[in-house]
């Protein structure tokens, strides 16, 4: 029997949204990460900003450029930081050409965090590469980068 809504429209079928099972998938992965990293303190997500801002530590981010680089609005990017900022593992230094702009750098202590929590994230890595595959992790990853870095579906266009 075909189920149809009020409206008459019929429901969409389990499985066919691409945006909830990456959404599952994802909530899943964050369970794994945070799980591993719990003795350090941070969550899977501050752990992403740190390594960031490591990877960049040669010519530290703006806050803009942190957001972007995370695909994250800024005020949400802003939410995240504040407790970084607050542990003291972060900081927010203004630019030397634009008093306006700010650059995230890592202080001593997020360096020394981020060094002492990464052993705990290639734990959760590698369980998940032993899970899933290692080809299937490797092609996984290169798609959801694909997919992270085309801004055009973040427009409206039909």
């Amino acid at each position: 029997m075909d189920a149809t809504l009020a409206s008459g429209a019929k429901p969409i079928e389990a499985g066919t949204c691409c945006a909830t099972a990456l959404r599952k998938a994802s909530r899943r992965l964050t369970q794994l990460y945070d799980n591993v990293l719990m003795p350090s303190g941070l969550r899977s997500t501050q752990f992403a900003i740190l390594a960031e801002v490591r990877r960049r530590a040669g010519a530290p981010p703006t806050v803009q450029e942190l957001a972007t680089a995370l695909v994250l609005d800024r005020s949400a990017l802003g939410h995240n930081l504040r407790p970084l900022e607050r542990d003291g593992l972060l900081a927010l230094r203004e630019s030397a050409q634009d008093r306006r702009r700010r650059h995230v750098v890592l202080t001593r202590r997020g360096m020394a965090k981020y060094d002492s929590t990464r052993s705990l994230w290639q734990i959760a890595q590698r369980r998940f590469t032993r899970s899933f595959g290692e080809a299937e992790a490797a092609t996984l990853r290169a798609t959801l980068l694909t997919i992270a870095n085309d801004e055009s579906l973040a427009t409206l266009e039909a």
